[in-house]
Parts: C-alpha cells; structure tokens; sequence
C-alpha cells in the first residue's frame, strides 16, 4: 500500500462478519491491482454522511449491505436497475459522480443458470423484502415468476415487474411450488436456527432450490432438498457471483469466481 493505492469498502451494519474483504482483497492480490477493501460499520442515520465521505475521500468503490441499500439510493445517481428496485448495493466513484447499482439481482441469476436453465421456467420465490425484490426483477426477464410474501401487500407491488405476487401461506405454498422448476428462499429464515419455510414433503426430486442464506452454508431447506433428490444451490454462489459484477463494474475485470468461492469457503470454515 502507498499514496496511489485505490480504497474500496463494504459500509452497513454490522459488517464485521462480512465475507467481501475477503474475496475482493484476493482478487486485487490475483490482477496485481494497487488496492485494498475494507469494511466501516455505519448506520442508518448516517448514511447521507457516509455517501458524502466516499465521495471526499475518493474512495474508488463501495458495496451497501443493510440496513442502508434503500437510504443510500436517495443520494447517488441510480441505473435503470436501482432506480426499479429502489435499493443500491453497489456504489461505483466515476470521478466525483456516484452511480449507484444493484447486483444481487445479477448474483442470483448467475449462480442459479451455473445449475439450471431459466429461460421459460417457473420461478417461485419466498420473500418480497430487499433481495427478494432484485431477483424478482432480475428472473421476470427470462422466467415466469411468483413471489409469496406473508404481508402480501409487497409482494403485490412486485407486479409492476411482470411477476405474480401473493400470500405466503401453506396453501398457496403448496400450490404453487407443485407448478415450480425452481425455489428461491429470499428470506433470513434458516440463518438463525434450524428453520425452514418449506416442508419436507411439499419438496420432490428435479426441483431446483436456492437459499439466499449462506451462513449456515447448508441450511435446514438445503439439507432437506437435497435428501429429496433436489438440485440445490447455497447462497454463498449467490453472494459470489454479485460481488464478481461488482468488481466488473469497479475495474472492468471479468473476476474468477471459483478463487472467490474458495477464499470465502475458508474464511467460513468449510473444507469444500
């Protein structure tokens, strides 16, 4: 590091438990890059200051977790995605101008077409909350989709994207994940115990299940899915794949994915 190194951060609270230094320090190591990631634990109430200390302190780029994607969309300029989605998780610094992002969305898509096809298939996903939101965007591009969420009023609002949304109950549950190629869990549900929203028995072999959740990487859904024959896909492809279009919009490097993946599975623990 020296006066030329490029600062990039990961701002939200709390951050402390974040992969993304993680992954990105290693890709900044792998293309040789003057740069270095870190993490500032900020809050919601100081989220206009914080936009405004990116952009005094010429920090090159930035990632927003929660709770602050929604606040900080107010104070940089959005692409047509962000702007949508109301929401930014990714900040690019274009010479003083700010454009904000939103990649989870891209991540989503991404690490679901490593496994499956979408083009033309039935997509239902559990949550109209920030991510849930993005994925619905992104997959109404290529997918047929159906979003439950338990306050149905949100998942009504995602109609506007050409989705279909409605109550999250175990009637509709069971009716629509009957017409499903594919399960996407957009909820925190699973990261703080063993919980899932699906049964077990509404699963069956040849459905694809996706978790957003990542810590634990095999989550009660997962595990369950994948005894019922399912291809499942944890949520760390997920953030991965996110994170490489973030860095793509930073650098303009196509980023490697795998190396990502491995440096994050360490920081996690897990051996595979």
């Amino acid at each position: 590091m020296d006066a030329e190194t490029k600062v990039y951060a990961v701002i939200g609270k709390p951050v402390r438990h974040s992969l993304s230094p993680t992954m990105h320090n290693a890709l900044f190591k792998k293309y040789r890059l003057n740069a270095v990631y870190v993490a500032f634990e900020v809050s919601r109430e100081n989220a206009k200051e914080a936009v405004g200390g990116i952009k005094a302190l010429g920090i090159a780029g930035v990632n927003v977790t929660m709770p602050l994607k929604e606040e900080v969309a107010r104070y940089v300029e959005l692409s047509e995605a962000a702007r949508a989605i109301g929401s930014v998780n990714t900040i690019v610094n274009s010479n003083g101008k700010l454009l904000g992002y939103t990649t989870d969305g891209i991540g989503a898509r991404r690490a679901l077409e490593r496994f499956t096809t979408l083009e033309g298939a039935n997509v239902l996903i559990l949550g109209a909350g920030g991510a849930g939101k993005a994925i619905a965007y992104e997959l109404s591009k290529v997918a047929s989709v159906v979003v439950l969420n338990r306050t149905v009023e949100k998942a009504k609002a995602l109609e506007k994207f050409g989705v279909k949304g409605d109550a999250l109950t175990p009637e509709n549950l069971e009716y629509y994940l009957e017409l499903a190629d594919v399960l996407i869990n957009a909820t925190s549900v699973g990261m703080n115990g063993d919980r899932s929203l699906v049964p077990r028995e509404m699963l069956r072999s040849g459905l694809v299940v996706m978790d957003i959740v990542y810590k634990p990487l095999m989550t009660r859904l997962l595990r369950e899915a994948k005894e019922k024959g399912c291809t499942i896909v944890d949520g760390l492809w997920m953030l991965v794949y996110q994170g490489a279009e973030s860095f793509r919009l930073w650098t303009g490097i196509e980023a490697d994915v795998e190396l990502m993946r491995r440096v994050a599975l360490e920081r996690l623990g897990e051996s595979k």
